[in-house]
């Protein structure tokens, strides 16, 4: 009797996300040691680990790392660093930089890692992957690191977003911030401008008129929302002026009713402008994830 194998998931297989996918466990002399291990972790010295050369994070909160270096003392690192052999006998960090720079605050001789014998390019798209499925960097830095992946590994924007689990229109909205002036960008890397207020201003065509409207939101300390009535004020002061001219036409019951029950169903502000059967709904987003929360229910995911 001839049993037939079991069928192969080819799709789970390529849609599978995650570092696995990028860490090929090559068998190299040098580090045949620890393939041997399986490789499991071992105890490197922290002296023999140089830094990251590819790492897209430019900002680390001082007071996140000290609050790490203190679990560390009290608990060691919970999850080992990937790092890679070098020529010169040294090991080059990969992934975990975070809790290597912690592990030397707490005074750490040595820290748990995973060797893994990769090429410079395998290492850069992993050190880029691994930071964008995190939640601590700042837009611009995600946006700088979606640009490398685009422009060294030419990955398309729907890649990007299999490899990261992200939506891909994340990927989109993230990309087009690299558009705005390198004054602003700074402003949205320190925090002094959100993510919301970087993208309503990439309504305007000139850098000087994202500058000058950047200069104002912060002067006023404008929410997302006031930034979007006062950036729509600039680019069509003609709607604006009528707008505050003529006051709004009553709104029929049923359509009004309509209006309540998407808002209920969406969690969002909806507007419907009605006229004799024909006319648009509005729904309206304040955070990307709102947007992409909304596009899920409407494709039915």
């Amino acid at each position: 009797m001839t049993i037939a194998p079991a069928p192969v998931d080819t799709k789970r297989r390529a849609l599978g996300k995650g570092l696995d996918s990028l860490l090929p466990r090559v068998q190299a002399p040098s580090i045949t040691p620890i393939e041997a291990e399986g490789g499991k972790p071992r105890e490197i010295p922290l002296g023999e680990i140089d830094r990251n050369p590819f790492q897209t994070r430019s900002q680390v909160n001082e007071d996140q790392l000290a609050e790490l270096a203190a679990s560390i003392v009290a608990n060691g690192v919970v999850q080992p660093v990937l790092v890679r052999p070098l020529a010169s006998g040294r090991f080059q960090l990969i992934a975990g930089e975070r809790r290597w720079r912690a592990s030397q605050l707490a005074g750490k001789v040595t820290i748990p890692a995973i060797l893994r014998q990769v090429s410079d390019e395998q290492a850069m798209e992993i050190t880029i992957v691994e930071n964008l499925q995190r939640t601590d960097l700042n837009p611009m830095e995600q946006a700088r690191a979606f640009e490398r992946l685009s422009r060294e590994f030419h990955m398309t924007q729907e890649q990007m977003a299999t490899r990261t689990g992200k939506d891909r229109a994340s990927v989109a909205n993230f990309l087009r911030l690299l558009r705005l002036p390198a004054t602003v960008q700074a402003r949205v890397e320190s925090g002094e401008l959100s993510f919301g207020h970087a993208r309503t201003l990439l309504a305007f065509e000139h850098a000087e008129d994202m500058e000058k409207a950047a200069q104002r939101i912060l002067a006023s300390s404008l929410s997302v929302r006031q930034t979007e009535a006062y950036v729509q004020g600039l680019l069509r002061p003609d709607r604006a002026a009528k707008k505050e001219q003529k006051p709004e036409p009553p709104i029929d019951p049923n359509v009004r009713a309509v209006q309540e029950r998407l808002q209920r169903s969406l969690g969002l502000k909806v507007h419907i402008e009605d006229h004799n059967g024909r006319g648009k709904v509005i729904i309206e987003y304040s955070k990307l994830e709102d947007f992409d929360t909304l596009l899920e229910q409407l494709a039915g995911e």
